[in-house]
């Protein structure tokens, strides 16, 4: 019986302290490094050459397009693939694409669809700062690099 008593007493003397987990398990973690070396190991393995923008998107063009090309604040529509690094699919669009406005889409889709013009083929390989960050979202792991076959079908 004391022993129980000994447990109930220590269980709400602790529970009254406020959350007991470090300053380090609260702040966001930093993907940067660890996102570059998988977007280059992914590239190495796959025997591709990108370019690399000042924000660490990567980006491969398979055909510019001869169309109009688009600035931040476009319509445009978009057929495409999503996967990781580990080539597991996690959206896909129908052939026909997709309409949207730049702005309401990750940053890395509103910078590098503007790298090519209507017609374009390419692939975007996108850290997780310029995707969905920390905190993923259903299907998606928080830090996870994202990366997308694109063609631009329409800028609006």
């Amino acid at each position: 019986m004391k022993y129980t008593l000994l447990v109930l007493v220590s269980f709400l003397f602790v529970s009254c302290f406020p959350d007991l987990k470090s300053d380090v398990e609260t702040q966001p973690v930093d993907y940067t490094i660890q996102n570059e070396k998988e977007i280059t190991d992914y590239i190495a393995k796959n025997n591709l050459i990108s370019q690399k923008s000042e924000t660490g998107l990567h980006y491969i063009i398979n055909e510019e397009g001869t169309g109009k090309q688009p600035n931040a604040n476009s319509d445009v529509t978009v057929a495409y693939k999503g996967y990781f690094t580990n080539g597991k699919t996690f959206d896909k669009s129908e052939a026909a694409g997709i309409t949207f406005n730049l702005q309401q889409v990750i940053k890395g889709w509103t910078e590098g669809i503007q790298y090519f013009k209507e017609g374009g083929s390419g692939v975007l390989l996108v850290p997780s700062s310029l995707g969905y960050g920390n905190g993923g979202r259903p299907g998606i792991p928080g830090g996870a690099v994202l990366i997308f076959d694109i063609k631009l079908i329409t800028v609006k």
